[in-house]
């Protein structure tokens, strides 16, 4: 008869410290230390050989931000999505989570950013179109898109396959910004969400959208040397519209257009 075991990450609820216990379970082969959002993450290999990626909450805007990236992992599932599927109290206060790990290269990086311009068209509309249709799952789940960048881009250059990481600060919507502005990068973010007493929307999130497909298809540093087509562009220009309730009503809305565009 076949004893099943506990999983070292998928069955463990706590831990007095993560990397410790991970250097006892496995091997740490990377580590990310300094980070903006307030959290410490490791890759670590089991001896079955299988890679994890596990995030840990250091601070409170962490913490915050680790639970609700866990209410939207528990509300959104889709292949392009790199999901939470455990978490870990670590030691009083702290939590970690765990989730699959994947190779590539983050988008943010010029180099791979440079590189990712350089492929074939197909290559990054077949990019983009996963981005796009992972939206489909997130407004279908009432979710709006919040600090979405080229920072949560992972491309597998070998694989030729884009995923989302880190999208921590998505949130059910619509709601309105009670700060004065939101998390983001202010290559991708609309004007409402530097405005306090915006209401952030799908709308919110069709601008995201726009920018991500007028930058991806950017073959140069800057915005002038887009590699789309006039309808396509004419799509990008309606979705990045500064008025919402001039952009398209929403992501399937915004996708059948880019579909139909191109």
């Amino acid at each position: 008869m076949k004893v099943m075991t506990a999983h070292p990450l998928l069955d463990v609820d706590e831990v007095p410290e993560t990397e410790p216990y991970l250097r006892s379970v496995g091997e740490v082969f990377r580590s990310f230390r300094e980070q903006d959002s307030g959290c410490l993450s490791h890759g670590v290999r089991l001896p079955d050989g299988s890679r994890w990626f596990v995030k840990e909450a250091t601070t409170e805007r962490g913490r915050r931000s680790l639970d609700r990236a866990w209410a939207f992992h528990g509300t959104v599932r889709h292949p392009a999505i790199v999901p939470q599927l455990h978490r870990i109290a670590v030691g009083d206060r702290r939590t970690a989570v765990v989730m699959p790990w994947h190779d590539g290269e983050i988008l943010y990086d010029p180099t791979a950013r440079a590189r990712f311009r350089a492929l074939p068209l197909a290559r990054v509309h077949h990019a983009l179109d996963r981005v796009l249709d992972a939206h489909l799952a997130v407004e279908a789940a009432g979710q709006v898109a919040v600090d979405l960048y080229d920072g949560a881009f992972l491309y597998d250059f070998d694989a030729h396959e884009l995923r989302l990481i880190d999208l921590d600060d998505y949130r059910p919507g619509p709601f309105v910004l009670t700060e004065d502005r939101l998390p983001g990068s202010t290559r991708f973010m609309a004007p409402e969400e530097w405005r306090r007493g915006a209401t952030i929307d799908t709308r919110t999130t069709v601008h995201v959208l726009g920018r991500t497909a007028r930058l991806l298809l950017d073959a140069g540093p800057g915005e002038d040397a887009f590699r789309g087509t006039a309808a396509q562009l004419a799509v990008v220009e309606r979705a990045t519209r500064s008025v919402p309730g001039e952009r398209f009503g929403g992501v399937r809305e915004l996708v059948e257009a880019w579909r139909a565009a191109s």
